[in-house]
């Protein structure tokens, strides 16, 4: 703002109070006075650097029709918007089945989304990603920002270098207390949440220091897994889920009950509702 840089915003489905509308948001409450951020909450097309850009909010129940309009009629090359589209990953592994079809969207050059934390392209279509890690979903997936060229329509990536999110392997087996209190770098997870994964725990004592250590370097939350009984699992990702999300332990719960509802529908519910959940207070 001090350089007096104009910012365009789209309203997402976590910036609305209502589901089926978009006329209020936490956005205009906070920002529609000032006059460098424009805020998108209907259809816009904006030429910059001589590309015709369609700038479109979140689709919901009151917006419907206008929106579509807009997609058929446009004549613009890219597409920016807050889309969701069945096929992408929304987090790593996590495949949406629901939203649009991507073929609605196939007579633009380009099509930008923000929406799904992960970041990920087929076609002509790329989901951006969040541009840093939120929830646990995020861990080990690569965030940052980017920059379109509006002349040569080239797409840079530029790579968050800070994570929130940790694992660490304890094994004290081959580990000693010079090298648990000296040799880790214990300030490097300070401000960040961390899973201790413990294959080998021989030592108490030299456990407890290490918590202790973790503790005093300023880490926000620690889970411990006692890894036990899984000492043949050597896929990082399953070590990570050996501490289920609360996401995940309502997805597993859906997978086990009887039901004849479709079990897709309710993963989804589910997961608008968690979402919908972390924004209150």
């Amino acid at each position: 703002m001090k350089r007096n840089i104009k910012f365009w915003c789209l309203i997402g489905n976590h910036d609305i109070f209502y589901r089926n509308s978009l006329d209020i948001n936490a956005l205009d409450q906070l920002y529609g006075d000032n006059n460098l951020i424009n805020l998108i909450d209907k259809p816009t097309e904006l030429q910059l650097g001589g590309c015709g850009i369609l700038l479109m909010p979140w689709i919901c129940t009151d917006n419907w029709n206008e929106c579509w309009n807009a997609t058929k009629n446009s004549k613009c090359q890219v597409m920016m918007g807050h889309l969701e589209l069945n096929g992408f990953e929304m987090h790593r592994g996590a495949v949406c089945d629901t939203g649009f079809d991507p073929e609605e969207f196939q007579k633009f050059d380009m099509v930008l989304s923000g929406h799904f934390h992960h970041k990920s392209s087929y076609g002509n279509i790329h989901y951006l990603g969040c541009p840093y890690e939120i929830t646990w979903s995020d861990y080990n997936d690569r965030k940052g920002f980017h920059i379109f060229d509006t002349e040569t329509r080239e797409l840079e990536f530029i790579e968050n270098p800070y994570s929130m999110f940790y694992r660490f392997e304890y094994d004290d087996v081959d580990m000693n207390i010079e090298k648990i209190v000296d040799e880790i770098d214990y300030a490097g997870y300070n401000e960040t949440y961390m899973k201790v994964i413990v294959k080998n725990k021989t030592n108490p004592y030299m456990f407890d220091v290490f918590i202790d250590k973790l503790e005093k370097s300023g880490v926000h939350n620690i889970q411990i897994i006692e890894d036990m009984l899984n000492l043949d699992i050597d896929n990082e990702d399953d070590l990570i889920d050996e501490a289920k999300s609360t996401m995940e332990m309502l997805e597993t719960y859906v997978d086990q009950i009887e039901t004849k509802s479709n079990k897709k529908r309710l993963k989804t519910l589910f997961h608008n509702l968690y979402n919908e959940a972390l924004t209150l207070e």
